[in-house]
């Protein structure tokens, strides 16, 4: 089976939404954090039907269009782990802040868990807990295509940010080496902001979590 997906990057801050779909056309959208008339035009213009949201992590420029587009389009709400829920609390503060439109708070239909699985169509999406960027954040991993939406937990040369409230440096670089570089130097991956790379040119590259900084002396 095979799962498209096309980055949409949005807001500002140019956060890769992602629209992924399977064969049949059902598709999901992941970190919808604005700009929903350009996100729904490539739904339509593609005859795709959105069955639901999957959300990395809840800093505003990755889910602040949830509310709107999970109502507007009765879709269920995916993610992220419910560590998160301050910060999806805090959206209409965060909004504000950054000069963003406004934002509405929202309730997942359901929180995820290290070890979840999430459908889009008739494919598996493996969840993993990636904690440190923010204390609830998700990675989404598509076995077969060997891909993974990782949000601002890796980016091509560079890692997320922890300081911002409940970031954990140690623990981002433990999610980042302990749980995304086992599954596979071929694994390509979008990040929540900037081009794909994958593991392995990271491992072999990367300022912050390349290999050659763990070797032990």
């Amino acid at each position: 089976m095979v799962l498209h997906s096309l980055i949409i990057p949005v807001t500002p801050f140019q956060q890769n939404c992602s629209l992924i779909w399977d064969e049949t056309g059902r598709a999901a959208c992941v970190d919808p954090g604005g700009e929903l008339p350009r996100l729904l035009e490539q739904v339509d213009e593609r005859g795709l039907r959105l069955t639901k949201i999957l959300l990395t992590h809840a800093h505003v420029d990755h889910c602040a269009a949830t509310a709107e587009l999970a109502r507007t389009r009765r879709l269920p709400v995916e993610g992220p782990q419910r560590a998160d829920r301050f910060w999806i609390e805090a959206l209409p503060v965060a909004a504000a802040q950054f000069g963003l439109p406004p934002a509405e708070p929202f309730e997942p239909d359901r929180w995820l868990e290290d070890g979840d699985t999430v459908s889009v169509g008739e494919e598996l999406l493996e969840v993993l807990h990636c904690p440190g960027h923010t204390p609830g954040h998700v990675v989404f991993f598509h076995r077969a295509s060997r891909s993974a939406w990782v949000g601002d937990v890796l980016f091509a040369g560079s890692i997320g940010r922890t300081d911002f409230p409940r970031g954990d440096h140690a623990a981002l670089i433990r999610s980042i080496r302990d749980k995304l570089f086992p599954l596979g130097d071929d694994v390509r991956f979008v990040p929540g902001h900037g081009p794909t790379s994958t593991f392995g040119a990271e491992r072999r590259t990367n300022p912050f979590v390349a290999d050659r900084l763990f070797v032990a002396c």
